[in-house]
């Protein structure tokens, strides 16, 4: 049952779909809260949800966006802006990405949400789109940003300025691209039913991975493995489906993740691969881009000792306070994503200002500098967070218009999805600011598009998407449900 919403943060749960009759607003109703309401968050969870998704989210989001700040070496020299990555400049530092590599998290918690909403018998293209509405409304907004911002660079700066920053505006889109991709198998994951078949389906996958390394080595080409950023990444979503089904129980999983990261350091030990499981900047072949055997590995023992640790966890975020951070930093996830990374470029050259430079790790105070650009990091962040995070819960009138598609067309807006997470894939690995990136960004919003129009929509007015607790999983995050 829905009630009306009265602010973005009303615990009544995600609400595009229902269009109660509006009340009348009150001086206090003309500005929403920045923040949720304590007890309304507390209050408004159900007793069944599942907490520990909410955190595997979340506490991957920040492992992502601080690791991202401390790996960055930056400073502007009389030859223009220089940029370096601390791996690369300190490579003993490299075995901790083993532990700070929780992409992996991203994918198990999306696919066990979806397993939560799916339902037997909705057609599988308009399941697809309504997770797409949800989260390519702030993707949206962020191309638009940088749309604009690439062609003031590029009449004020030139051609080559707006393409570097291009490239390194849209480079984290890949893991975007790559979500509404591997969604699309949801549907088919809901009908595991024991952990026997999730095992033989992990299996497959790592063979297939280890194919595609076999091809990339062989062949010298990149291109040859590029079927393993599906492939890989289908792997926590498989363990992540197996966990919403409950076909896995904690000691087992122990056992398998302790197996798993044995034979991950073997494979480090004597395979072809390289050690870090992030891009470093120096490697020779990565094992992100695309992704190896070695981080297929990674995304089974990790999926694996979080089912191991979930009770742990899940008993840890009733602490009311605890459980209303988690809250609020679900429901912008999608924002403190995006944007994450031009936090960190304020933050970073609002220090070099003031001579707090964190470029050579060999320096005087490097690591010094680090924790405080990490600081301010935060600050900014914030500031965004609570500036943008609107952003993904006011709709978009006719993109977030309700679906009602079945049969063909419900297909067709499903394989749409996917053809605009391919779009944002080569967007992310070519850059913008190029004619090749303009034109793959045409193709991905041609590819919205479509699917928009083939989804079909109701003709009723659109309410304020809010954003709230009281389903059994999660409704807050890069993935929110909206049905």
């Amino acid at each position: 049952m829905t009630v009306p919403p009265t602010s973005r943060w009303s615990p009544a749960g995600l609400s595009s779909h229902t269009h109660p009759r509006r009340p009348a607003l009150g001086h206090h109703q003309l500005m929403p809260r920045l923040l949720p309401d304590f007890h309304a968050v507390i209050d408004g969870t159900a007793s069944d949800r599942d907490r520990s998704i909410d955190v595997a989210r979340l506490g991957a989001l920040l492992v992502v966006m601080f690791g991202h700040c401390a790996l960055l070496l930056a400073t502007i020299t009389a030859d223009g802006v220089q940029i370096g990555n601390t791996l690369g400049a300190v490579p003993s530092l490299q075995p901790a990405t083993w532990v700070l590599q929780v992409m992996p998290l991203f994918f198990f918690a999306g696919a066990a949400a979806g397993i939560h909403s799916w339902r037997d018998g909705t057609p599988w293209g308009t399941w697809l789109f309504t997770r797409a509405q949800r989260l390519c409304r702030p993707a949206l907004w962020y191309l638009g940003a940088w749309t604009v911002a690439l062609i003031v660079v590029r009449f004020t700066m030139g051609a080559e300025s707006a393409a570097a920053l291009g490239n390194e505006a849209v480079a984290l889109l890949w893991f975007l691209g790559t979500y509404l991709i591997v969604l699309a198998f949801v549907p088919a994951l809901a009908r595991l039913r024991s952990a026997r078949s999730a095992a033989l389906v992990v299996a497959a996958l790592m063979a297939a991975a280890a194919f595609g390394d076999w091809a990339r080595i062989s062949t010298h080409m990149l291109e040859a493995g590029a079927a393993n950023l599906i492939v890989v990444w289908l792997i926590p979503m498989v363990i992540g489906a197996a966990y919403a089904h409950r076909l896995t129980a904690p000691k087992p999983a122990l056992v398998v993740a302790v197996g798993t990261l044995a034979v991950q350091v073997l494979v480090a030990r004597y395979g072809p691969y390289e050690v870090s499981l992030v891009v470093t900047g120096t490697e020779r072949m990565s094992n992100v881009t695309p992704p190896t055997l070695l981080l297929a590995l990674q995304c089974v023992w990790m999926s694996s000792l979080f089912i191991a640790c979930a009770g742990a966890v899940r008993r840890w975020a009733e602490r009311p306070r605890i459980w209303y951070l988690i809250v609020v930093g679900n429901s912008g996830a999608m924002t403190l994503y995006l944007w994450h990374i031009a936090a960190i470029a304020v933050a970073t050259f609002s220090l070099h200002a003031v001579g707090l430079d964190a470029y050579d790790p060999a320096a005087p105070y490097f690591w010094r500098n680090i924790a405080i650009r990490a600081l301010v990091f935060a600050v900014v962040m914030t500031v965004m967070f609570l500036l943008l995070s609107p952003l993904e819960h006011n709709p978009l009138r006719w993109w977030d218009a309700r679906v009602r598609a079945t049969g063909r067309a419900s297909t067709v807006a499903g394989v749409l999805v996917c053809a605009a997470g391919v779009a944002l894939l080569l967007m992310a690995k070519n850059g913008l600011g190029t004619s090749a990136g303009w034109m793959l960004l045409a193709l991905f919003i041609g590819a919205l598009t479509g699917a928009r129009l083939s989804a079909g929509r109701t003709q009723c007015a659109l309410t304020n998407v809010t954003v709230g607790v009281d389903e059994p999983l999660t409704k807050v995050g890069p993935e929110a449900d909206k049905t």
